[in-house]
């Protein structure tokens, strides 16, 4: 379990991350996108905005959520299993999360499971509250609620179906010698929960090394709505958030995401997202089930 010296320490470093990478919110040097004139949005999303993750994980996520107006921060740890399926019986992924902190909260699970895009079916979710010894069924009633009462809504965290977007390259921009692809993605749909993104992809010598560093929301109206600034692990070839901070333009809360503990590839098994996992917990993983191929 974080410390509050810890907490500040990761605090600190996200916000020099914000400084070096997304100081593009005070200025930067614009490059004409004529100069990369063979890229096209789509492409760069494609290459940059989708990494492989491995073929599942187990890592430890803290959330950190912060109202500076208030003076106020909470904090929860979780310990959090997750599977990728790849559109196997038109499942994209499954994802458990145990609650570790704050104390009265122990013993609560959530378990996800996400639908390929195709299917057009919303993800089923489920909460394991201990206090009365039932599983409840949690429906999705908008996109845009909030995920684990963050500033990411589920539709954010969700991985985002390529085509879902008109991706527009807006140039490549320049900070700190450092440079960016910039890519404005408008929905395709009109019911989206928002007007566009602005993506912003760190460029590097190799596709692979490309990464989004920042994702600037907008809302219906046009105003910005929160900037997501992100920065990356890389364990055995997958690329897992490392620390997130998320900067509520409209309300000034903060989130903060880091994700600790990464273990890749470990094996875990189908039978693990079920009801008697969300009863039993992460022993039942942990003791008997990680590391035993499918």
């Amino acid at each position: 379990m974080l410390s509050d010296i810890a907490i500040k320490k990761i605090l600190s470093r996200v916000v020099s991350t914000i400084v070096l990478i997304c100081g593009v919110l005070i200025g930067g040097q614009a490059v004409s996108a004529d100069d990369e004139s063979s890229l096209s949005g789509r492409e760069i999303v494609a290459k940059c905005g989708i990494k492989h993750a491995g073929v599942d994980q187990r890592s430890r996520l803290t959330v950190i959520l912060q109202n500076p107006q208030q003076g106020t921060e909470k904090r929860s740890v979780y310990r959090r299993y997750w599977k990728s399926y790849a559109g196997q019986d038109g499942v994209f992924d499954k994802m458990l999360l145990f609650t570790e902190y704050p104390p009265d909260a122990v013993g609560s699970a959530f378990m996800r499971v996400a639908y390929d895009s195709k299917t057009g079916k919303e993800a089923d979710q489920w909460i394991y509250l201990p206090l009365l010894k039932k599983i409840r069924r949690v429906t999705i009633r908008d996109p845009g609620d909030s995920f684990l009462n963050s500033d990411l809504s589920y539709a954010d965290v969700a991985q985002r179906p390529l085509a879902a977007d008109h991706h527009n390259f807006l140039g490549v921009k320049l900070l700190q010698e450092m440079e960016f692809y910039q890519v404005e993605s408008i929905p395709v749909g009109k019911n989206d929960i928002y007007a566009k993104r602005v993506q912003w992809y760190l460029k590097s010598e190799s596709w692979d090394t490309c990464v989004s560093a920042r994702i600037d929301y907008y809302t219906k109206e046009g105003a910005l709505a929160k900037v997501q600034f992100n920065k990356w692990q890389q364990v055995n070839g997958a690329w897992i958030w490392d620390r997130v901070l998320v900067r509520n333009t409209l309300t000034g809360h903060v989130s903060v995401f880091v994700v600790s503990d990464v273990e890749v590839d470990v094996g875990l098994i189908d039978s693990l997202f079920s009801a008697r996992t969300l009863r039993v917990g992460p022993r039942a993983l942990d003791k008997k089930n990680a590391g035993r191929g499918k």
